[in-house]
């Protein structure tokens, strides 16, 4: 089997489709999308069973906890899919939006408009929703899309793009437009970073992935995931939010990226507020581990240098004790991975601070990190969050996946 020539040609099918869509109206697309979103509730039972046979797989395959968690569908993440892609059938279409316009001295009408990035490569992990919440975003924002799913949900990956990419052909979309690199093996992993007809490239995965694309990539790419998030509980923080927040970031999904892996508490607040925060972490079944002074606060295991900069994704956090904000700010610049922080406090001008001072894709002030979401900030869904600083940045959604380019007009100028 020739990988190169079999990427080649997905490739060069995607570019073809990427052309057609990048003309596509805003009705066709929409169409398209609700006909996605249709057919995923029409073959629920199926799609189901196929997630059957992952899940079944992937535990006796001794897969850990969050990531049978991350694979397993049921009818509610089902109608949450196709929820997701009316969502975004139903946003204002970015293709051929004005960003800025002026008529320059010389007299030509400069304007700066939306335009498709082309086709995007995105390599993802565990997670089917992936497969439609990425395919309906590529294709509102006129980008051909090749996925490639990870080898544990590839069941459920291969009968969603199937439903996916049959309802868009069937709505007039090009041939092309939806791809599913479906063969095992690293060796296409690889092959996909390496492709050049690619214009981007989103991997969303842990560190090995991240680590292999900086590696294999020859177009640019755009980091996504990796959430080593913190909440800092300030001198001032209101005792009545403090346990209701810590349990939700740390307890509603442990397996996200935005769920809190490391508790902040300044010393001063700390001998009342770290003991019934425990507590009630503690009955949620979370494993607590805590630097000196947080274990003679509350018996918990001892931290470990490695512990202030591990992505758990399980029912575990760090607990620290700091001695004012600057040494919370230094701890979150040190260990924290740029996804989202958060700080439990009345004090409007360290809240202010805060704010402006954290290098994150999202900082909150008196909320759980749990909310860093393309659903629950308007995008309808998300390729992924990204924690870099070029291009995008946060939950990736249409706009994320567009460009820009100057349309100038003219009646004869010429520069002198």
């Amino acid at each position: 089997m020739d990988v190169s020539l079999i990427l080649h040609e997905m490739g060069q099918k995607a570019r073809r489709a990427a052309a057609e869509l990048a003309l596509a109206t805003s009705g066709a697309k929409d169409a398209a999308l609700r006909a996605m979103a249709s057919e995923l509730r029409a073959h629920k039972a199926e799609i189901l069973e196929a997630n059957r046979l992952d899940v079944t797989e992937a535990e006796a395959e001794g897969l850990n906890k969050a990531m049978v968690q991350r694979l397993t569908l049921d009818d509610k993440q089902i109608e949450g899919m196709a929820k997701g892609i009316e969502e975004v059938a139903a946003l204002p279409d970015p293709i051929g939006r004005g960003v800025s316009s002026h008529i320059s001295p010389e007299g030509l009408e400069i304007s700066q408009v939306r335009v498709p990035l082309g086709v995007i490569g995105v390599i993802y992990e565990s997670r089917p929703n992936v497969t439609a919440d990425t395919a309906s975003l590529c294709l509102k924002s006129g980008n051909a899309v090749i996925l490639r799913g990870g080898s544990e949900a590839v069941n459920s990956n291969r009968i969603i793009a199937k439903i996916l990419n049959e309802a868009a052909l069937a709505e007039g979309m090009p041939d092309g437009c939806i791809q599913l690199l479906d063969f095992n093996g690293r060796e296409f992993t690889t092959a996909l970073m390496e492709l050049e007809d690619l214009d981007v490239l989103v991997p969303r995965g842990g560190t090995g992935l991240k680590a292999a694309v900086k590696a294999h990539c020859k177009v640019p790419y755009i980091m996504t995931g990796d959430g080593v998030c913190h909440i800092y509980f300030a001198p001032s923080a209101d005792p009545e939010m403090c346990v209701p927040i810590a349990v939700n970031a740390k307890c509603q999904k442990p397996s996200a990226c935005n769920a809190v892996e490391t508790l902040l508490f300044h010393e001063d607040c700390a001998p009342a507020l770290l003991p019934a925060v425990c507590t009630a972490l503690e009955a949620h079944g979370v494993e607590l581990r805590g630097d000196k002074k947080a274990c003679e606060l509350f018996e918990m295991k001892p931290a470990t240098e490695d512990d202030w900069g591990t992505e758990y994704l399980d029912l575990i956090v760090s607990i620290k004790v700091v001695s004012s904000l600057d040494e919370a700010l230094e701890h979150i610049a040190r260990y924290g991975t740029k996804h989202s922080e958060s700080i439990i406090t009345r004090d409007y001008a360290e809240a202010e601070r805060f704010l402006d001072a954290v290098d994150a894709a999202a900082v909150y002030v008196n909320a759980s990190t749990r909310f860093t979401d393309g659903g629950v900030f308007g995008l309808g869904c998300e390729v992924g969050i990204s924690t870099q600083k070029l291009h995008a940045r946060g939950p990736m959604g249409i706009e994320q996946l567009t460009s820009t380019k100057f349309r100038i007009r003219g009646n004869g100028q010429f520069r002198r």
